[in-house]
């Protein structure tokens, strides 16, 4: 099973009822890959986890973790997930401590190890010293480093994190970000979902825009924002009495503000060498150039919107 992808999904639906929650997904997780889910509400993405969780059965297609599939293989697939959901669905009745103990048990850990595991998780989060009180009374915040203690404490070698940051400050956002990538520098493999398209450009490797349960697109973030329009922000020295016609391949529009000539175009970075000759050949003295390159977000809205009635695409790897 070493040669085996951490994630496989292939073909993969479920259907509730007349709604096709997931309509033949198909990707691949690399062991070790710190891997992004984005998609709008209704994508599919936490019912693609459920599936590969078992809290869900697939209505068709494959699920495999490392190998083992979900169904068929439930324990030994289980055994290597570890995830923080978005609900705080938490025993309330014990100290945090004694509840990851309890799920170390769950998943065969003898009681010793699970006591060192509680603790070295409820470190790694940076709430040992809450260790003694109960799940409601933490803070939000103290909240969400809880379950990611919880995802941990069974040394898992896939990390599903379902929205881990939402509705945190910027502050502790920062702090989680720098405990889960450590982990991924470890080895662990990460599975994100996110709506916070910052998260998605500053962690992932890659990431999977999901819409209509399909998948829409893999790739990095950098390929991904590729596919934008950049703009190209250029200071004259002289405010032209009109906008300058410039011949440069790959512009989408140009347009002045003031004395600032604005170009929009495919690789912002690429493009620029040719507009400074072409002004400078059309007698215009440039004071400074700012590149603002396209966001992953802008990308990303831009797919959803423009790929909803689209075919189902096969596996892009």
């Amino acid at each position: 099973m070493q040669s085996e992808p951490a994630i496989r999904a292939d073909g993969l639906r479920k259907a509730y009822g007349d709604v096709q929650a997931l309509d033949g997904l198909t990707f691949e997780v690399d062991r070790g890959e710190f891997f992004g889910l984005l998609g709008p509400n209704g994508a599919g993405k936490t019912t693609f986890i459920n599936v590969l969780v078992g809290l869900v059965r697939k209505g068709g297609g494959v699920a495999e973790v490392f190998g083992f599939d979900v169904e068929t293989d439930y324990r030994r697939a289980r055994d290597r997930i570890g995830i923080a959901p978005q609900e705080f669905n938490v025993d309330r009745f014990f100290p945090i401590h004694e509840v990851l103990e309890h799920k170390a048990g769950y998943h065969g850990v003898p009681p010793a190890e699970a006591e060192r595991r509680a603790e070295e998780a409820l470190k790694t989060v940076g709430i040992w010293d809450k260790r003694e009180t109960r799940f409601d009374w933490l803070s939000g915040g103290m909240k969400r480093r809880f379950l990611l203690a919880r995802a941990l404490v069974t040394d898992p070698e896939l990390l599903i994190l379902d929205e881990p940051t939402a509705g945190v400050d910027v502050q502790l956002r920062r702090d989680l970000w720098h405990v889960i990538e450590r982990l991924n520098a470890e080895g662990t493999t990460i599975l994100l979902t996110t709506h916070y398209i910052e998260e998605a450009e500053r962690l992932c490797d890659r990431v999977a825009i999901v819409d209509s349960g399909r998948v829409v697109d893999v790739s990095t973030p950098d390929e991904l924002r590729s596919r934008g329009t950049d703009q190209v922000h250029l200071t004259l020295a002289d405010r032209p009495a009109s906008v300058p016609e410039l011949g440069v391949e790959g512009i989408v529009e140009t347009r002045l503000d003031g004395s600032t000539l604005v170009v929009t175009a495919q690789g912002g970075g690429a493009v620029a060498p040719d507009l400074l000759r072409a002004l400078e050949y059309e007698g215009h003295e440039v004071l400074d150039l700012d590149i603002q390159r396209a966001s992953l977000e802008e990308v990303f809205v831009d797919m959803t919107r423009t790929e909803e009635n689209a075919e189902p695409l096969g596996v892009i790897q």
